[in-house]
């Protein structure tokens, strides 16, 4: 039977890898793994049984040379940061490099990723609300590392310029290997990993023109996290319960398996446009209940004070607030 503390630390399976394809020999496996910021600079927590493992602080008082920023991990593989895990949870190591979660200031559980790539009317449901045909093709747009915001994040909205903003609930994968050109069947395997996301819309600007962008990538609008869980802990991401919250109030409530194109599709898709690099990450759309689904005589539209609180099921809670 497995030591309690490691029972979210699965083996390694050392397994040969295919053409850029992740595989057990060289991506943690198991891990709940989040973003710690202190004083503006980010670092490397693992969520453990006794609290969240500072991976710098253990790094250096085991004496081992593991990525210690997330960036690094995705890109680098595991590099002996499972084996360290492993030791400080089985050691009496100091209570000091585990830290209490709910006074940490968390940062976005992807730091720096290359590409944000999104996707529009992507769930049945949100097509219909929406009144637009459901599509036969990917409608994929853009935001950029400025609208990233960590969990518990104010996020100030650009109230100068515009007014209805809205919230969209996630699903977001994150790539963990250099795909170009990957079929349907092996696309899951270059997935790093899951995180929760929200696509923040000030719906105003967006529809100014026929291009998303204006409305898309205000500062912020990309809140992601609290934590990037390994696809290993994710066998069908296809089939997950997500719900997002106004103010206590559920406003969207839905299920991946209403997606139109799975997040395979998703990526095949993309990687015959352009290459997608370790860390990029994909948002795979948003279920029915937006606001600006409903009639316009019930739209109450986001402001300032508002705390929205979205939940996927398997990955936790990332909870945010505006300014």
């Amino acid at each position: 039977m497995a030591d309690k503390k490691t029972d979210n630390l699965q083996s390694i399976n050392a397994s040969g890898a295919k053409r850029g394809r992740i595989t057990a020999h060289d991506m943690p496996r198991g891990m709940t793994l989040l973003t710690i910021k202190r004083k503006g600079a980010f670092s490397l927590g693992v969520k453990t049984d006794r609290g969240i493992l500072d991976v710098k602080a253990a790094s250096v008082f085991f004496g081992k040379n593991v990525p210690t920023v997330i960036d690094d991990v995705i890109k680098d593989g595991d590099q002996g940061l499972t084996a360290l895990v492993r030791s400080v949870l089985k050691s009496s190591a100091p209570g000091k490099l585990f830290l209490d979660e709910s006074k940490i200031e968390l940062g976005p559980c992807v730091v720096n990723p290359e590409k944000l790539l999104l996707m529009g009317f992507n769930y049945r449901k949100h097509a219909i609300e929406y009144n637009t045909p459901i599509p036969d093709y990917p409608v994929f747009f853009s935001k950029f590392n400025n609208s990233l915001a960590g969990h518990k994040s104010v996020i100030k909205l650009p109230t100068h310029v515009a007014s209805n903003f809205d919230y969209e609930v996630e699903l977001v994968a994150v790539m963990g290997k250099t795909a170009y050109m990957v079929s349907v069947e092996e696309a899951l395997s270059f997935v790093f990993g899951y995180c929760i996301g929200n696509d923040l819309s000030a719906r105003d600007l967006q529809f100014k023109t026929s291009q998303f962008l204006p409305g898309k990538t205000p500062d912020g609008f990309a809140p992601v996290g609290p934590y990037l869980v390994t696809a290993d802990q994710i066998p069908d991401p296809g089939n997950l319960k997500l719900e997002c919250y106004v103010n206590g109030e559920r406003r969207q409530s839905g299920n991946t398996s209403d997606m139109i194109f799975s997040v395979a599709d998703l990526i095949s898709h993309a990687s015959q446009i352009m290459t997608l690099k370790p860390g990029d990450m994909l948002f795979t759309g948003t279920p029915e209940g937006v606001i600006v689904g409903m009639p316009p005589e019930k739209r109450v539209w986001l402001k300032t004070g508002d705390e929205v609180v979205s939940v996927i099921e398997k990955l936790g809670e990332l909870r945010f607030s505006l300014a």
